[in-house]
């Protein structure tokens, strides 16, 4: 995407090959994709080029955000509870609203939200909306609500995982270019598994030492050692319909950039 949006098919596989992806399977895959509405296919000669469909663009936007761009949300100090009263009406079609609004399930009655919901939720006889007090201890809340105990296990489990590879590149001298695309590629596949179920809370909300904050940080310095040999790699070896694959778009270079 960053690089214009589309890539030949004999260069795809010629990078999956590195991660010992023969190109039968990457065809079936594409085929695959594409079956179902990721991917588009344009075919010149015997040569086949793919692309994220519009509906996939935006759903790439919205997790690049979430990936490469550390984001604070604002916090008043308030959690917001959302009750549902035992003579509430079509639960089914309540909870769903509360989840798209923010909230989160701290129990089949009970939702929690950090913010008001915009658009606000529609007057429903037998909900009913309160707001902690400033001040009150929220951590445990947070942590049971959006079940933060799961997620801080698997950014500690990514950080082991990935340490070595961060105080091995803090020492070497150079990293070959198919050696940086596959350690990158899977560095962000593994911190985006994590990243996505995140709910981003505020730090206020956040239990001491959240490691989020370590893993987002390890994930950064990684990522900038490898992105320029993985990028050269690319530069000699992915192609479009027009040739070598165009230079990245300015937002590329402000992955990373606060940590």
């Amino acid at each position: 995407m960053p690089r214009g949006g589309s890539l030949w098919l004999g260069s795809l596989s010629q990078i999956m090959a590195l991660f010992h992806v023969d190109a039968g399977h990457v065809r079936t895959a594409m085929s695959r994709l594409t079956a179902d509405g990721w991917l588009t296919r344009e075919k010149i000669g015997r040569n086949s080029y793919y692309r994220l469909t519009r509906r996939e663009e935006g759903s790439f936007n919205a997790a690049t955000e979430r990936i490469y761009f550390a984001h604070t949300p604002q916090f008043d100090g308030r959690l917001r509870l959302a009750l549902l009263g035992p003579n509430i009406g079509d639960r089914p079609t309540i909870r769903p609203l509360l989840e798209q609004a923010g909230f989160a399930a701290l129990s089949a009655m009970t939702y929690v939200a950090y913010a008001d919901p915009v658009p606000p939720l529609p007057d429903t006889e037998g909900l009913f909306l309160l707001h902690t007090r400033e001040g009150d201890r929220l951590n445990g809340l947070a942590m049971a609500a959006w079940k933060l105990e799961p997620i801080a296990q698997a950014y500690r489990a990514f950080m082991a995982h990935f340490g070595p590879l961060d105080a091995a590149l803090a020492t070497a001298d150079r990293v070959t270019g198919p050696d940086a695309l596959v350690a990158r590629v899977l560095l962000i596949h593994e911190f985006r598994r994590i990243v996505l179920r995140d709910p981003g809370l505020p730090a206020a909300l956040l239990p001491e030492n959240w490691p989020g904050t370590a893993a987002r940080q390890l994930t950064a310095r990684v990522y900038r050692a490898l992105v320029t040999a993985s990028e050269t790699f690319l530069d000699a070896t992915a192609e479009d319909r027009d040739g070598p694959i165009p230079a990245p778009d300015p937002a590329f270079a402000t992955r990373f950039r606060s940590e």
